[in-house]
């Protein structure tokens, strides 16, 4: 068998590997990126007023309305408490909810993808972009709660520089697991599924509005299961001053559920778009 030649080129199948491309390329990543923040730049007005609103209503209706009631959790004023708690939240629905619906709608109805991958551009590849670029905006935009929280008198702190990028490693778990959920739901409804019967549970027993330890023992032990859990308590750390050793649990934990997410996700894409 000879060598391909100048007249007799080697292309590349849709979401294959052939040529000179290797197992992972970050050109497709970039251009992946561009198409996004093109499209961003028509719509970031309302990204950033829903990212800012959302947030603040949290903060007044549990931190000023639960608050009265409640003083302190944890040694901690209640809105502080629950500011930080909200970073969690934000950084939850934007990576997942954008991953979902997202992705769902470019694959079925937009067929976005059946042009990224007739060129030379893999699934892994795709969705390590969509991915990524979902978690970017989830660290960015889940700093909103904590500087909303600021304005009502959280007190600034050093560790408040982490917080993006613990935003950022959460964001790429749970877009990887919005995509992968976009794979194996048969239609755009039946997400009600899975906002209801597991997004919904995962940020309301996380930690984020009171102490996973007034739970009973078994709800306890299944709460600190949950990875937004290990987010709420990086960024509570962060933000009060408190990391140790322990953190370096939750980042592994957050870390074991990226691969996870992210094998999954290229499988079930895989089946969607090649197979």
């Amino acid at each position: 068998m000879t060598a391909p030649t100048a007249a007799d080129p080697v292309t590349a199948e849709p979401g294959g590997v052939a040529g000179d491309i290797g197992w992972f390329e970050w050109a497709p990543v970039r251009g992946v990126w561009s198409r996004e923040l093109a499209l961003y730049r028509r719509h970031w007005a309302s990204t950033s007023f829903a990212a800012l609103v959302e947030p603040t209503i949290y903060l007044l209706a549990f931190g000023f309305g639960f608050g009265s009631l409640i003083g302190t959790a944890y040694g901690y004023d209640y809105r502080d408490f629950v500011a930080t708690g909200v970073v969690a939240t934000s950084v939850l629905f934007i990576s997942a909810f954008g991953a979902m619906f997202g992705t769902f709608i470019r694959r079925t109805f937009q067929h976005t993808y059946d042009a990224v991958l007739a060129a030379p551009v893999d699934v892994h590849e795709l969705v390590t972009a969509e991915a990524s670029w979902l978690a970017a905006k989830a660290g960015v935009y889940g700093c909103a709660p904590m500087v909303v929280g600021i304005a009502f008198g959280l007190p600034l702190g050093p560790g408040m520089l982490l917080v993006p990028f613990v935003g950022f490693l959460t964001g790429l778990a749970f877009a990887l697991f919005g995509i992968w959920v976009s794979a194996i739901m048969p239609s755009i409804n039946s997400f009600d599924y899975i906002i209801s019967g597991v997004l919904a549970p995962m940020f309301l027993v996380a930690g984020t509005f009171f102490p996973v330890d007034q739970l009973p023992p078994w709800a306890a032990g299944a709460a600190r299961v949950n990875p937004l859990y290990h987010c709420v308590e990086l960024v509570r750390d962060s933000v009060f001053g408190n990391l140790g050793w322990h953190d370096f649990a939750h980042v592994g934990v957050l870390l074991l559920f990226v691969a996870l997410m992210w094998s999954l996700a290229v499988w079930k894409m895989s089946a969607r778009l090649i197979d």
